[in-house]
């Protein structure tokens, strides 16, 4: 079962409770308010989360939080593994 639109693990998250974010799924806006590039464009193509997408991988997911130094090949990774299990 997936999590989230991008391939974040929400489960795992450490910050999770912190920040209270409940995960992109459930919630209509991301926890900081702003908005979501990656999960406005799974809503708006009617998609789960970015692996389903034929133009997966994207410049967008790609490239997102590599600004603030994450790595994105975790996320890419999980949304390949869902997939696969789809």
């Amino acid at each position: 079962m997936f999590e989230s639109r991008c391939g974040i693990c929400c489960t795992q998250c450490t910050r999770r409770d912190e920040v209270g974010c409940n995960g992109c799924l459930n919630m209509e806006k991301p926890f900081w308010g702003g908005d979501c590039a990656v999960k406005s464009c799974c809503e708006e193509k009617e998609l789960n989360h970015c692996g389903e997408c034929p133009d997966f991988p994207c410049e967008t997911l790609s490239t997102m939080g590599v600004e603030e130094g994450y790595d994105p090949a975790p996320k890419l990774e999980q949304c390949r593994k869902w997939m696969e299990e789809n």
